[in-house]
């Protein structure tokens, strides 16, 4: 399936984001792409909670999420919305950080709700306490599309290797990790966390990923790491997007996952142990 990762540049703008990501959207299909996926928070990126209750919605009314459904199926594509940011009806008024499987009929096919909190001290200016603003999720999600089973997970749960191997024992060949890492950490551990999941599942890893300073309006100001990657069943670098803004397509092709899985089946090896 020919496949393409969209590396962008949200800034706290729904709706200006949603017109660039439209664009680039209809530019992917345009080069033949059945299957496009988008990074972490696609819809706003900002680290001011005043500003996200006033400009984000409830899932049922998000224009970001309607609009990019109604495009979905005008293309006929498969659409990886990598997470939108939401309202919640919970009490504590915490939001969702949630990612969306759009068919190439418009519907939506799997929701996932990202599990890990991302409550980090990276250095003495650079701290975040994402459970302050977001509900996690419980749930593990395994979707089916006409290539196979897909993984979904989104950003800090690239840290949590039981994750992975969970979904790859339910069936995923492809697991995706849309993120907004930060340059720090992407910098040291990116690259090498997202290799040690395909090789410990024998699975894809597809990860679109924000780029680059964020325009903000109100809030401190974000910047974040790039490198989206496609990373085989064998652990290799398929492509590297850099730090620049822009569409990259490949092919999918899951016998990889088959033949990698044949050389070393390590999934068929797990076994359960006591202690320590």
């Amino acid at each position: 399936m020919r496949t393409a990762l969209l590396q962008i540049t949200s800034s706290d703008d729904p709706a200006a984001n949603l017109e660039m990501v439209r664009g680039l959207v209809g530019d992917a299909a345009g080069q033949a792409a059945a299957f496009v996926l988008t990074p972490e928070v696609t819809n706003c990126l900002s680290t001011s909670t005043t500003h996200q209750r006033a400009v984000l919605h409830h899932e049922e009314d998000d224009p970001t999420l309607a609009a990019l459904r109604e495009q979905a199926a005008a293309l006929k594509i498969w659409l990886l919305i990598g997470s939108l940011a939401l309202k919640t009806r919970g009490p504590d008024g915490r939001f969702s950080n949630r990612s969306f499987l759009i068919g190439p009929d418009g519907a939506v096919v799997a929701r996932y709700d990202k599990i890990h909190m991302f409550d980090v001290q990276v250095s003495e200016t650079e701290i975040y306490r994402e459970s302050a603003n977001y509900r996690p999720g419980t749930r593990a999600v395994v979707a089916e599309m006409p290539f196979g089973k897909l993984g979904l997970s989104i950003c800090y749960d690239l840290r949590f290797p039981h994750l992975y191997a969970a979904l790859a024992q339910a069936g995923a060949q492809v697991l995706t990790v849309p993120a907004a890492f930060s340059p720090v950490t992407g910098g040291a551990h990116w690259e090498s966390l997202l290799r040690a999941r395909a090789i410990e599942t024998g699975c894809y890893v597809l990860a679109p990923a924000q780029t680059g300073t964020h325009p903000t309006s109100r809030g401190r100001q974000r910047t974040t790491h790039g490198h989206s990657l496609v990373i085989s069943p064998w652990g290799e670098v398929l492509i590297d997007a850099a730090t620049d803004p822009g569409i990259h397509i490949f092919d999918l092709d899951v016998s990889s996952v088959t033949e990698a899985r044949r050389k070393v089946p390590s999934l068929t090896h797990m076994r359960h142990f006591d202690g320590p």
